[in-house]
């Protein structure tokens, strides 16, 4: 799982960068709506003073309260944006791997997911042709006597990973998968890591 660690840390070093400028960019944003609705509110404020000052306060506060929101919502959103690149690069990256990096990290992955060591391994049609042999051989001399795992015939569209099949089970194992549950997982730690 260094591989993995590693593509982590390169992601986080990346995602930092670019999360930093998207924030100020956010914060940029931010500040113009807020200093807009502000100078909307003053200019309301003054033109209701004939009419009655306490009208003119209540406009104010609606109008101040909606930049504030707005503007959470641009800087969430924003997060939410650098979460999303930060998983699809892994994700990039993971698929680029070399050959036999990548046969050995799908190794790995159908060692841990097997329950018996006899399962099917199913990869998408590109992935069986480029890597498919080398992964069942690497997963089995890891699983050493019990590994009979072979590769299965037939194909799953998946992006990238795999899925391990014994009868009428399946476990899967796609990278858009394994991703999704892992940053459920760390949301909350990768935010904190990235807008620190």
């Amino acid at each position: 799982m260094k591989g993995i660690e590693k593509i982590t840390a390169r992601i986080e070093s990346d995602g930092k960068a670019e999360t930093v400028q998207m924030l100020k960019e956010a914060e940029e944003k931010a500040a113009a709506l807020l200093a807009g609705y502000k100078a909307k509110a003053e200019e309301e404020t003054a033109a209701a003073v004939e009419a009655g000052k306490e009208a003119a306060v209540h406009q104010a506060e609606r109008l101040e309260s909606a930049a504030h929101m707005e503007a959470k919502k641009q800087y969430l959103a924003a997060k939410q944006a650098c979460l999303d690149e930060a998983f699809a690069k892994a994700q990039k990256q993971l698929l680029a791997l070399p050959d036999d990096k990548y046969a050995e990290l799908l190794a790995k992955m159908a060692v841990k997911a097997s329950a018996t060591g006899k399962e099917e391994v199913l990869l998408n049609a590109k992935d069986r042709k480029r890597v498919g042999e080398q992964v069942v051989a690497k997963a089995n001399e890891l699983l050493r006597r019990k590994g009979k795992l072979t590769l299965a015939e037939d194909t799953r569209p998946m992006e990238g990973g795999l899925t391990l099949r014994s009868g009428s089970v399946e476990v899967n194992c796609a990278f858009e998968t394994e991703l999704r549950v892992l940053r459920d997982d760390m949301a909350s730690e990768i935010a904190a890591i990235l807008f620190a």
